[in-house]
């Protein structure tokens, strides 16, 4: 059952209003700031993300780092502002905090990063995302697809920098985004908004703003999406992850052309 929202649900806080010097008119920027998440109490990860859609990131986040493999897993998410940012507690059953106490790890995130926080080279590989499989994309998908993520990306209109990441049937039609000031963050939110909705990712496909890396390629598959699509540039590892996992790639996805790369 596709989830019912096509665009991004903006947070009163996820841009900020504010007049440059010698400006006439105030400019909106888009908010980054820290985001603490803990896991019954316990520490896991600081990310910097946009504070909008916090849920669906916590969930989102959860999933695609491994600490739960469904969203019966995560019992509760309280938000929490403090004074330096803000906490995102999950609350997830006794076998799953049992799991994450064996295999724990510290995140220092950045927008930009993908691989941070991990302790040794051993660890890049710790959490295998399954094989899976791309749907058949109908002619012209690609273009009906990109149309509506420029049109779905509500606060990025307003501001600038925000990337978006979208999921879309095989025909085009786009059901569902979320925007963030990193593209990781924006495809996490997008992966807990499909889970809190009872969507199945393998019915459609997911595009982001952004270029293809390997933590989005990794994402997507953790997710159980089998087709990644960006805006912009692959890398050589998101393009090895891509084939190992089965996952079809396509990279410079702009108006009229696309190429596959997976």
């Amino acid at each position: 059952m596709p989830p019912p929202d096509a665009e991004a649900n903006p947070a009163s806080g996820a841009l900020l209003s504010l007049r440059p010097p010698g400006g006439a008119t105030d400019e909106r920027v888009a908010v980054e700031m820290p985001v603490a998440l803990t896991v019954n109490g316990v520490s896991q990860a600081v990310m910097l993300a946009t504070p909008a859609d916090l849920e669906d990131f916590a969930l989102g986040f959860a999933l695609s780092e491994g600490w739960i493999r469904s969203s019966q897993e995560l019992l509760d998410v309280e938000v929490l502002t403090q004074p330096d940012g803000i906490e995102l507690a999950l609350r997830v059953t006794t076998a799953r905090e049992q799991q994450l106490k064996a295999r724990r790890r510290l995140l220092a995130g950045r927008t930009g990063c993908g691989l941070c926080g991990l302790e040794s080279l051993a660890q890049v590989s710790a959490v295998k995302p399954a094989p899976v499989q791309a749907p058949v994309l109908a002619d012209g998908a690609l273009d009906r697809a990109l149309a509506g993520l420029h049109a779905a990306q509500v606060l990025n209109a307003r501001c600038g920098g925000l990337h978006g990441a979208a999921w879309c049937l095989p025909g085009g039609e786009l059901l569902l985004a979320r925007e963030d000031i990193g593209r990781h963050n924006a495809l996490d939110k997008l992966t807990g908004a499909l889970a809190r909705h009872g969507a199945d990712p393998r019915d459609g496909f997911v595009l982001m703003s952004s270029r293809a890396s390997y933590e989005l390629v990794h994402k997507t598959a953790m997710a159980g999406a089998g087709l990644l699509a960006c805006m912009s540039a692959p890398s050589s590892l998101a393009i090895a992850m891509a084939d190992r996992v089965g996952l079809q790639l396509w990279a410079f996805v702009r108006e009229g052309r696309a190429t596959r790369y997976a």
